[in-house]
């Protein structure tokens, strides 16, 4: 997608969710020492840091200020090597699709086999409800294929991934280090707990509440201390409020109390308070 394509949705996105309570990014900085992420938007995308090396999760829009925002925390765009893509959404690869400023050209993505299908045009993403057919992915990375289970390992980083369809019909979440479990657009953090992700973007709502149960009852049954970290509403280290509304989907067009979070700004495309002094003001507060 274009800068111009992806600066259109935008402002789309903006008037249709302004004021809603439903967006509520974190602002740029670090959750704790190994995770840090940069709003772009109402979209997070983050960076895992294990002894000296450092992975990216999600690449976000076709982002103007990426470059920039990377250098309040001290990472070189040069030096990302992996990119780990929960999938193809274009709030989620800009920064690697076609026709970007190719901060990431030399990366090598990690994505589902299945999601791939995108991407090479044997699928096409459809949102609202199927009515509306998304433009097609390109991306000429170096890709690896991820399957559901699969456990790999990047430098002394070890990464499962977890196929969570529903969202799209590919899309993984990735454990790392059996510590941290990165979302995309599984998790919707409304101001009492978790839902599925928003309706209105869903392939399947059925299945991708399906999904989120599955992913609750393969958590559950290991017993770790997580932090769950989501693309659009923040994190926490409660696998209760990560999971409490599982049979549930976020509708962001009606009007439920405690889907909408007074906290979340009143327009989430509005950056202003997104800025490099915030960055080192200690560590991102937990939904």
């Amino acid at each position: 997608m274009s800068k111009k394509d992806s600066k259109f949705q935008v402002r789309f996105m903006s008037f249709l969710f302004r004021g809603k309570e439903i967006f509520k990014p974190l602002n740029t900085g670090f959750i704790d020492k190994k995770v840090s992420c940069i709003r772009e938007y109402v979209a997070n995308i983050y960076f895992y840091t294990k002894d000296g090396y450092t992975i990216m999760i999600d690449a976000g829009y076709n982002y103007d200020r990426l470059a920039e925002k990377m250098s309040w925390l001290n990472i070189n765009p040069k030096d990302i090597k992996e990119i780990l893509i929960t999938h193809q959404d274009t709030d989620h690869v800009g920064a690697i699709e076609r026709g970007s400023d190719e901060l990431f050209s030399e990366s090598t993505i990690y994505i589902g086999r299945i999601e791939n299908e995108y991407i090479e045009g044997h699928k096409r993403r459809k949102v609202f409800w199927g009515l509306h057919k998304l433009p097609q992915v390109y991306i000429d990375n170096k890709k690896v294929l991820i399957d559901d289970g699969q456990v790999f390992y990047i430098g002394n980083i070890k990464i499962e991934a977890f196929l969570v369809p529903g969202h799209s019909w590919g899309h993984l979440v990735y454990l790392i280090d059996d510590a941290y479990l990165f979302t995309g657009d599984t998790i919707w953090f409304g101001a009492d707990g978790g839902y599925a992700f928003l309706n209105i973007l869903a392939e399947d709502r059925k299945l991708q509440i399906k999904s989120l149960k599955r992913l609750e009852e393969i958590l559950r049954k290991r017993n770790l201390r997580l932090k769950i970290i989501t693309g659009h509403t923040g994190w926490t280290d409660d696998i209760d409020f990560a999971f409490a509304h599982t049979d549930e989907i976020c509708n962001s067009l009606r009007r439920k109390p405690k889907v909408h979070d007074p906290k979340a700004p009143y327009d989430g495309f509005d950056e202003r308070y997104d800025t490099e002094a915030n960055v080192r003001n200690g560590f991102l507060d937990k939904c």
